[in-house]
């Protein structure tokens, strides 16, 4: 009989092909554990579609929803967050990037007037710290809940040596459908038509690389205080990204439904270029600045930088995150039912018809669209 001091149960454990692999920087007990922590909030957003619960090789989503359709179009989407997370890295806070990965990838679906189905995830890291990963991943599956969309899969990667271990860069892609004659877009505008702007919650996610040259060339750190933020400076550039799909969903399955002709997501590339690009050739809109003020979290900073709004007016939203083109008579409409779900909406433009000339955005990200500018000064 072997001593109780060398048996198995007591003793030394031996070394296995998983602690190998820990030692080589890939931890896949550390993995496990964070699948663990993230099941709950991911089986939340599943529904009677979705097939096979959390941890398969393959999300299954039934498509037998489909059917209903005459000539069902699905529409799909993929993005990032973009450096946005180095500000969450410097914070150690974790919980709200997960949002703005959704409003980057869904909010681009409802644009053509889809409704999402399913979305899946990717995060890559230098090393999976279990509590971080569970809190993007938890960030992901409350923003699905709220767009209605099921998160299906997705995919932890600890790549060690590639990625600094306490980095990490997060992606994802969704999948939605729409009846082929009930398809947004540059096609269905017309001249006359009111450009209604959806107020933004603050930067989303674009345009952080500048904010952070500006930080760093400020000296400031991102627990300062601002006064005209009423929060820490961080806290205001971690303000997650708004979510539009179910409040335009409600509105397209409503009564003024039809009367939406496009949608525009104000990302990068910033305001004219986001809405040109879902307009016809041969249009033009100028959007009136004074129609509305923009939030102190982009004044704050272009003081701090030195230049004027109107410098910045292709990298940040300026208070705009979406844009929609509807019908003149039922702009108001649209615009009331939207503030009153809590998304301030006001006329902004009109679609206009005539020459435009090298003042205007023509198109965007290849597509030769309509022609945008911004005119007059923004509100005091």
């Amino acid at each position: 009989m072997q001593p109780p001091s060398s048996h198995p149960a007591v003793g030394p454990r031996a070394e296995t092909h998983l602690d190998r692999y820990a030692a080589a920087g890939v931890d896949t007990r550390a993995g496990d554990t964070a699948v663990e922590l993230m099941k709950r909030s991911v089986a939340a957003t599943h529904g009677p579609q979705v097939l096979g619960g959390v941890g398969g090789f393959a999300g299954l989503w039934d498509a037998s929803a489909l059917l209903r359709y005459t000539k069902p179009v699905l529409a799909t989407s993929t993005d990032g967050v973009g450096t946005k997370i180095a500000i969450a890295q410097a914070l150690d806070k974790h919980d709200t990037i997960g949002q703005d990965l959704v409003g980057m990838v869904v909010d681009d679906i409802v644009v053509v007037g889809a409704a999402p189905l399913f979305m899946t995830d990717y995060i890559a890291c230098g090393r999976v710290v279990p509590e971080r990963i569970a809190a993007i991943v938890d960030g992901i599956a409350r923003a699905c809940a709220a767009t209605r969309t099921a998160l299906v899969g997705g995919e932890t990667a600890e790549h060690p040596d590639l990625i600094a271990p306490d980095d990490y860069d997060v992606a994802g892609a969704a999948v939605g459908v729409v009846e082929a004659d009930r398809l947004l877009g540059a096609g269905r505008v017309r001249a006359g038509d009111a450009v209604l702007a959806l107020a933004s919650s603050g930067l989303h996610s674009n345009g952080y690389s500048l904010v952070r040259r500006i930080v760093r060339e400020a000296g400031l750190r991102y627990d300062t205080r601002i006064e005209d933020y009423g929060t820490s400076l961080g806290e205001a550039l971690l303000e997650p990204t708004r979510l539009y799909t179910a409040d335009l969903l409600d509105v397209l399955d409503g009564p003024q439904g039809g009367a939406v002709h496009a949608l525009g997501h104000v990302t990068g590339g910033g305001l004219a270029a986001n809405l040109a690009r879902v307009l016809p050739q041969g249009v033009r809109v100028d959007l009136d600045r004074s129609t509305w003020t923009p939030p102190p979290v982009f004044s704050v900073l272009a003081d701090l930088g030195g230049f004027p709004l109107g410098d910045v007016e292709g990298a940040w939203n300026l208070g705009i995150g979406m844009f929609a083109v509807v019908a003149p008579e039922a702009a108001a409409a649209v615009a009331a039912g939207l503030t009153a779900a809590g998304v301030r909406t006001w006329q902004v433009g009109e679609v206009g018809t005539g020459e435009a000339d090298d003042s205007y955005v023509h198109g965007a990200k290849g597509v030769e669209g309509g022609a945008v500018r911004l005119v007059g000064a923004y509100a005091a």
